[in-house]
């Protein structure tokens, strides 16, 4: 099953591994969440501002039943800031499901 999500790349070449890596993780968050709608993960590398090389941004929004989460990485490998998005998003979503089997009990 193919992940309900959009993947959004800006200012780069988008790369068929990456977005193989997004649908598998986007795919282990359904694990922790059955309240999950949908999902957009937007990957730009802004212009450089005051740092040396790249800088690469990872947002994704995952609609929620409820409230959407939000989570925004930067980091100069873009794998690296998709995968701590996702990690921090992990974490967001464990204590939102926890909290809602918190409130059903």
């Amino acid at each position: 099953m193919k992940a309900n999500a959009d993947v959004v790349y800006r200012d780069f070449d988008a790369s068929p591994a990456l977005n193989d890596t997004i649908y598998k993780k986007i795919e282990k968050l359904h694990r922790y969440s059955d309240s999950i709608i949908h999902s957009r993960v937007v990957l730009d590398a802004p212009h450089k501002h005051k740092h040396k090389g790249n800088l690469f941004r990872a947002s994704i929004e995952l609609g929620v039943k409820g409230a959407p989460i939000t989570v925004t990485q930067d980091n100069p490998s873009v794998h690296v800031a998709v995968r701590d998005a996702f990690s921090t998003l992990e974490r967001k979503l464990k204590k939102e499901s926890a909290k809602r089997k918190d409130t059903h009990h």
